[in-house]
């Protein structure tokens, strides 16, 4: 049973569609905010819910990350039927996800959002127990009190299935080798004062794509949950300016050289 405000949304617009990823633990909420700036400006949007997101801890933990990329692949095609061209754009963990998507289908472009090839040290990532202790074993997560956001993207789950952030670890992996493939526009958003991804992973992102057309936007006073936090302003309108600089074609010359 999919929890109140976690569902999917469909935001209906132009031809040009704009696939939005959610991140790890998270849910759709947490990107429509910017679907709704996206849609104002003559995009079709789509916020997808990743399995075993949105429902309760225990279906996470069953979850492993290619039904995460399965959610997103069922997400493409849906918004495929609805459109003549796809951006894809994800927060966090579904940054990485967007980053795959890029590397194996016809996309327009993409947008990470503080995608972690790199998990900030204050994390603790190096005391992860090994994946055959972790399984059953949750650990509970701070509450949220964001202001003026959707009321379920505060809804987040109070704990997080260890085995999960093996799935994350696997997810991040997988990216690495891909990055290569990634040849179409790339925005690369980052928070200087994430304390989730560490601001390395821009750089290595930027470093490994081979899109011809590819930047990365520092937001200097902003931590990770860069589509919800106090910077999401400056954010949105970013990632706007350069759609529709994707929807005008006005990249499609260099990335073709």
């Amino acid at each position: 049973m999919i929890l109140p405000g976690a569902e999917p949304f469909f935001l209906p617009g132009g031809p040009h569609g704009v696939l939005l990823i959610h991140g790890f633990t998270g849910l759709p909420a947490e990107m429509l905010l910017l679907g709704q700036y996206l849609q104002a400006r003559g995009f079709t949007v789509l916020g997808v819910r990743l399995a075993g997101h949105g429902t309760t801890e225990e279906d996470m933990s069953h979850m492993v990350w290619e039904d995460w990329l399965d959610s997103v692949r069922d997400g493409l095609a849906i918004l495929g039927g609805a459109c003549e061209e796809i951006s894809v754009v994800g927060h966090s963990m579904g940054g990485l996800l967007a980053l795959l998507i890029a590397a194996d289908y016809n996309v327009s472009s993409v947008i990470p959002l503080a995608a972690p090839i790199f998990i900030a040290p204050e994390r603790g990532i190096e005391f992860l127990p090994p994946r055959n202790v972790s399984m059953g074993v949750f650990i509970p997560k701070a509450r949220r009190r964001l202001k003026n956001v959707p009321p379920a993207a505060n809804h987040t789950y109070r704990t997080m299935p260890l085995i999960s952030v093996h799935e994350l670890v696997d997810v991040i992996e997988a990216v690495k080798p891909r990055l290569a493939e990634v040849q179409v526009p790339c925005l690369i958003m980052q928070g200087r004062a994430d304390h989730t991804a560490d601001p390395r992973s821009a750089v290595y992102i930027y470093n490994h794509i081979a899109s011809t057309h590819k930047e990365v936007f520092w937001l200097d006073e902003a931590g990770h949950l860069l589509p919800l936090g106090s910077a999401r302003d400056a954010c949105f309108a970013r990632a706007a300016a350069f759609l529709q600089a994707v929807a005008a074609g006005k990249f499609a010359e260099a990335n073709d050289k």
